[in-house]
């Protein structure tokens, strides 16, 4: 691209017409194109930023506002949710997990049990009309109702409002040796929702890069607009209950 651009400039072409390939890529897909390019390629066309550190500081104070301000509410339906929870499967009602959050630490994540117990705990990921899923689970997973309590996480600190999904520690580890761009969904804090998830709600395992190229084009678009955008799709998505 750089041979290319002098070039043009060489022969006075003008380029203002002209764009890099990653820039129309993402203009078409709303990805980074994560799949088609090496470490190399990030160090030429810059493929992820960090987001800047004032954004950041008003993110933070967004997440903290709300979630303050949402959470006298939402333990409401929390603890109707844990109630039911409790009287239709054996095992405790909140669901703990750890996972990997902001710049690769480890902190612990709660939803509402949507699975049958299982004291071991599962190291596999649910599919659609996965039998372990319970009755009330699968109508929880579809409304969200299950992800409420992670606006504890969000008013703590540990997660964002919006953000790329936390993942066990496992499966970063799989997929940061697949994927050299696998570790720079840790820049920012994780979320509740995010890109991925409102652009393709009920990705499967097999999918997951292909989610990071999503998660990627977000931290590299970071802004209000977006944030809402997001917000926006995500009751779209609920609403839908098309998703898991």
């Amino acid at each position: 691209m750089n041979q290319f651009l002098s070039l043009a400039q060489f022969y006075e072409i003008p380029t203002k017409k002209i764009v890099n390939i990653v820039d129309f890529y993402e203009r078409t897909t709303y990805c980074c194109p994560m799949i088609h390019s090496t470490v190399t390629d990030m160090e030429v066309f810059g493929l992820v930023e960090r987001p800047s550190l004032k954004f950041l500081t008003i993110k933070r104070v967004m997440d903290f506002t709300i979630s303050l301000l949402a959470l006298p509410f939402v333990l409401v339906i929390i603890l109707i949710a844990s109630i039911l929870t409790k009287l239709t499967s054996k095992g405790p009602a909140i669901f703990k997990q750890q996972r990997v959050g902001l710049n690769g630490k480890i902190f612990t994540i709660y939803k509402i049990r949507t699975m049958i117990h299982n004291p071991e705990g599962y190291q596999i990921h649910t599919v659609r009309d996965d039998k372990i899923i319970t009755k009330l689970g699968k109508f929880f997973r579809k409304t969200k109702i299950d992800e409420l309590p992670q606006l504890w996480n969000v008013f703590k600190g540990d997660m964002s409002l919006i953000g790329p999904r936390p993942e066990r520690f496992d499966i970063v580890e799989r997929y940061s040796s697949e994927n050299n761009f696998y570790q720079f969904r840790h820049i920012i804090k994780p979320g509740i929702t995010g890109w991925a998830q409102v652009n393709n709600p009920t990705a499967t395992p097999e999918e997951t890069i292909e989610k990071l190229e999503y998660d990627l084009y977000y931290i590299n678009h970071l802004s209000l607009r977006l944030e809402l955008q997001i917000l926006l799709r995500t009751v779209g998505v609920i609403s839908s209950l098309e998703s898991l």
